[in-house]
């Protein structure tokens, strides 16, 4: 199966009063046709960067973005206009992410106004209402307004903007955090049952490990703008490398008084992003940090088959 979406050396720097806060640094990876890539971390590592950078929302410093196949970076603002009919976004929180003044109809229809796709308004209406059916929106809904609906609705409006363009790939930035329990599984079961039916391809956003074991085919582990490990979901939680991740899997609640885990707490202080020294940056949180790490970056390295792990107590030299 290729590739869809290949990423190489990407970097986005933002300029601050003291320096320079590196948000994504030299992130590389891929995602496979039809599969979903889970990307999860800590608030402000660098996850949303990511993915606006991938639709060139905002414009990366450095790096290579390649989708089916085509070099994307260089693009010009006719180019990409026309490329994001293939690329969309679902955003975080579905009340801020829909305009208060359009209704239902309209915020569906405006992508197929935009680029020019109904050649009427009777075929605008069959197809909003066609997309309103297919993530299971009732028709009776078409003329209202978002604060007329609850959170669920509302991510449902938000996933329908985006299919409506029918796109092959699809940024999800964390699409379930501001909803409840029980409304995050109808809205993760719509989105793998969508997955299935139209072949999509995902890059899913989440600092939840329950989720992304539940939606992703693969999961990147991303800690202050650096990848830290990549691997298939199952050998992921079945075998976590990166002390970093270890300790996100400690966290997961388990919900059963009888099994005991042991938690990993992590100490110290955070490593500041912004014009960052050489060595991990994860060193000053870690247990098993050694002298070399405060001096030396470690590099992304292939553990095993399609497990890739960037901590020095990997390569067998401390």
């Amino acid at each position: 199966m290729s590739a869809i979406l290949e990423v190489k050396d990407l970097k986005k720097y933002f300029k601050v009063p003291s320096g320079l806060l590196h948000a994504v640094d030299d992130v590389s990876f891929s995602i496979e046709r039809g599969h979903t890539l889970g990307v999860v971390g800590e608030s402000g590592c660098g996850k949303s960067t990511l993915g606006r950078l991938l639709l060139r929302l905002i414009e990366p410093d450095a790096g290579q973005i390649r989708f089916d196949g085509q070099e994307i970076t260089a693009l010009d603002d006719k180019a990409m206009h026309a490329l994001r009919q293939k690329m969309q976004m679902i955003f975080q929180d579905p009340f801020s992410s829909l305009d208060p003044r359009m209704s239902v109809r309209d915020t569906i229809a405006e992508p197929l106004k935009i680029y020019g796709l109904a050649k009427s308004k009777e075929e605008i209406e069959k197809r909003v209402e066609a997309m309103m059916d297919t993530v299971g929106l009732s028709k009776r809904f078409i003329n209202s307004y978002p604060h007329e609906m609850d959170g669920g609705r509302r991510q449902r409006i938000g996933i329908a903007r985006a299919l409506i363009l029918d796109p092959s790939f699809i940024v999800c930035d964390e699409p379930v955090s501001a909803l409840d329990v029980s409304i995050q599984a109808q809205i993760l079961n719509l989105m793998q049952d969508l997955k299935r039916e139209k072949g999509l391809t995902y890059l899913f956003i989440t600092h939840d490990m329950s989720v992304v074991k539940h939606i992703s085919d693969t999961i990147c582990v991303m800690y202050l703008g650096k990848i830290v490990e990549t691997s298939s979901t199952r050998a992921l939680f079945r075998d976590p490398t990166h002390p970093y991740t270890q300790a996100l899997l400690s966290a997961i609640p388990i919900p059963d008084i009888h099994v005991k885990r042991e938690r990993i707490l992590l100490r110290g202080e955070l490593s500041s992003p912004i014009d960052p020294q050489p060595g991990c940056r994860f060193a000053p949180r870690c247990n098993h940090a050694t002298e070399r790490c405060s001096r030396e970056d470690p590099l992304l390295r292939e553990i095993e088959p399609g497990h890739y792990v960037a901590c020095h107590l990997c390569d067998g030299v401390q």
